[in-house]
This record gives C-alpha cells, sequence and structure tokens, in this order.
C-alpha cells in the first residue's frame, strides 16, 4: 500500500508560499465542502494511473511538444476527458472529483488534470490565467506552446491569442511585450482562487448564497486580505439576511478597495445597514 493522500488544512493555506500551495490536495479540499465523503485517495490514484499508462511512451520520446501530445491524445481522446461545451455553468465543472468522474469539466479543471499528468511524468506543464478561458503553456526550445485544455489540448498560436485577449482588453490588441506579460504562468494560489470565484459566480447567478458566500470564504483562507473575497461574501451574507456578517465584509471591503468603482455604491448600502442597526438597538 502507498502513502494515503492528505488534504491540507484550510488554516495552513495563507502562510504557504503561492507555488508551494499543493495543487491537486487544495482542488480535492474546495471538493469536499461539497463532498464530504469525497476519497481523495481514488483521484490521486487515478491521477497516477494516467500517468503510469503514459511513461513507457513518454521516456521514449525527446522533444517537450511531442511528449505533450502524447500526453493530450491520451487524456482527451483515448480516455474522453472534454469541456461540457453544454452546461458550462455546471458546478460540478469546478470539482476535480465530478471532472475525473465523468471526464467533463472547464477550462481550469481540464487543466489541472493534464498539468497534474504531465508533472508526475517530468513535462513541466504551467497554467496561464488567460482573460476568458484558463490555458495552458509549456516551455519550448524558441518559446512557449500555449493550449486549449477545454478543446482538446489544442495548441493556440499567437494571432489566435491575441484576438481572444482582445475582448477582455477593451478592444486593443496585446502586443508582444503584453501578450507574454498575459501568458506568464500562473501561481498554484492564482489558480485556486481562480477556480473558486468560478464556483462564486455560478451559485450567486443560481442565487445559492449559502454556498456563494461558502466559496469567498474559501478564496480568504488563501488569500486573508483579498478585496473582491470580501465584496462578495458581504453581499452574499446580505442575501442570507446575515447583516452582522454583511457589515463587517462590505466595511472590510471599502478599507482594503475605497476608489473601487462600486465602492459608492456599496457604501450607501453599508450606511443603510449601520442605520437600520441602530434603530433596532
Amino acid at each position: 500500500m502507498g502513502e494515503r493522500l492528505t488534504l491540507p488544512d484550510w488554516s495552513s493555506l495563507a502562510a504557504q508560499a503561492d507555488d508551494t500551495v499543493p495543487l491537486l490536495e487544495t482542488a480535492l479540499l474546495i471538493a469536499r465542502d461539497e463532498y464530504p465523503g469525497l476519497d481523495a485517495d481514488l483521484y490521486d490514484t487515478l491521477a497516477q494511473s494516467h500517468a503510469e499508462h503514459l511513461r513507457p511512451e513518454i521516456e521514449a520520446i525527446e522533444e517537450w511538444p511531442l511528449k505533450m501530445a502524447a500526453i493530450n491524445r491520451h487524456l482527451f481522446d483515448e480516455l474522453g476527458y472534454t469541456g461540457n461545451h453544454d452546461e458550462y455553468y455546471d458546478p460540478r465543472n469546478s470539482y476535480l472529483n465530478e471532472v475525473f468522474e465523468r471526464r467533463l469539466g472547464n477550462p481550469i479543471t481540464l487543466a489541472m488534470v493534464q498539468m497534474e499528468v504531465a508533472r508526475r511524468l517530468g513535462v513541466p506543464l504551467d497554467g496561464v490565467s488567460f482573460p476568458g478561458h484558463f490555458l495552458v503553456r509549456l516551455p519550448v526550445d524558441d518559446g512557449i506552446l500555449v493550449m486549449d485544455p477545454f478543446n482538446g489540448g489544442r495548441p493556440l498560436g499567437a494571432d489566435e491569442l491575441r484576438e481572444r485577449a482582445k475582448p477582455h482588453l477593451g478592444g486593443d490588441i496585446p502586443d508582444d511585450n503584453a501578450l507574454m506579460h498575459i501568458l506568464d504562468p500562473a501561481s498554484h494560489r492564482a489558480i485556486l482562487i481562480r477556480m473558486l470565484r468560478n464556483l462564486h459566480g455560478v451559485y450567486a447567478e443560481r442565487d445559492q448564497w449559502d454556498r456563494a458566500a461558502r466559496s469567498a470564504d474559501r478564496v480568504l483562507k488563501l488569500a486573508p486580505e483579498q478585496p473582491e473575497a470580501f465584496r462578495d461574501r458581504g453581499l452574499a451574507y446580505l442575501k442570507m439576511d446575515y447583516q452582522h456578517g454583511a457589515r463587517h465584509d462590505l466595511a472590510r471591503y471599502l478599507h482594503l478597495a475605497p476608489d473601487a468603482a462600486d465602492a459608492h455604491a456599496l457604501r450607501e448600502r453599508l450606511v443603510e445597514l449601520n442605520t437600520s442597526r441602530s434603530r433596532m438597538h
């Protein structure tokens, strides 16, 4: 028997360096909120079995891009991992246990599977927190190879990347320097925060405010001073009629981001909350 996979404790994560936050383990910790009986070992073993199936083939290949092509072929063509185009906002797409089980996911969870398998095979695949859809990147001799895990690991050229970035940059097309900056590797912490923000958005859209608040709360476990997470949790608390928590979180948001675009509206909301509290007293 190998060692059992130990999930981290939520209280330990804020103090860790961005890239020592364990990616697979923390993603499964996020999933355990929704699936309390989750068996983390099962998914660790599954990732390892994907890697071991590939190991002889990967070790016989010299070049990184060809190694990556073999990994993608196994994951996406043979095992059938794919982007959930039909139900993109299904929360199950953000829970790694469901992605391993259903072989359906969103860009960030499919990237996690891809990265986990690649890294176990010694292939240095990183995530890219690209605007819109999350991507992955691999160093190659003359630069980087960028791939789209939501669409079978398809390689993306510079022109397509510029077009994809354009709507998120006010219609501007990024030059080479701007594009390379956008394509910087994402830290483990940044990847997990983006996953949680996706979950928050899905649950807020569904009016599932307890789960929306939980998602924002988990962001704060990873990044205790992130302004948007205080705002998101505070607004979810408001919907849940938990006014004490809402007042605290919205005040903290306004302290951390006094010049935010929504600061004026939230200041007025906070005044209303404090006024109603005074009346109650």
